[in-house]
């Protein structure tokens, strides 16, 4: 049985559901609550698809290029280091998000499922949470199942966006997005150390 507890923490730092909540008020402001209902809808049930795409296929993906698993659980703890300085010294990820909005994808799909939703961070994480070599079947399903509590709970999150943003702000949603991005810079770290002692005990 996995760590719920560690891994519903880990899916809510890179998913990050407050962190969208901007971006889904900017998506949707032009339009009704029916509409507002729909897009979120789209938007969790394709960020849901890519992630569990990212959970079934990137580890045989990884063994058809022959690229060692302990190389890859490096180099995904690097990158979701990385990913978490920006979330914590960068662009939050309402500011940064919000500013593609304004571009012309303004659809459920771009921004709002990739990358806000199904995040480079939430992609890798999928991949790295489900290792064949260290997880059952059983396992990864457990996994998936809170990586979708997780997305249903970002659901909720835009469902309710105009109620939390007012109660919250969007210096409200930076701020829980630097929290979690601190707590990703740790889980990113153990990552790269459990990485390099299971290259060295192959």
């Amino acid at each position: 049985m996995i760590d719920y507890v560690s891994v519903f923490i880990f899916f809510f730092a890179v998913i990050d559901p407050v962190g969208t909540i901007p971006v889904f008020i900017a998506v949707t402001s032009r339009f009704d609550d029916k509409v507002k209902r729909k897009i979120a809808l789209q938007a969790v049930v394709a960020a849901t698809g890519i992630l569990l795409f990212f959970m079934i296929a990137g580890e045989v993906i990884l063994t058809a290029i022959d690229i060692p698993l302990p190389a890859f659980v490096i180099a995904g703890g690097i990158i979701l280091f990385i990913f978490a300085l920006t979330m914590i010294f960068g662009e939050s990820k309402p500011d940064e998000e919000v500013g593609l909005v304004r571009n012309d994808s303004e659809t459920a799909i771009f921004p709002l499922a990739v990358p806000s939703l199904a995040s480079p961070g939430a992609m890798l994480a999928a991949v790295l949470l489900t290792e064949n070599s260290n997880f059952t079947i059983l396992q990864q399903v457990q996994t998936a199942g809170v990586m979708i509590s997780v997305l249903f709970i970002a659901f909720i999150f835009m469902l309710t966006a105009s109620w939390i943003h007012r109660f919250i702000g969007s210096s409200g949603a930076s701020i829980v997005s630097k929290v979690m991005g601190m707590i990703l810079a740790a889980v990113a770290t153990n990552s790269v150390l459990s990485g390099i002692k299971l290259y060295f005990s192959l």
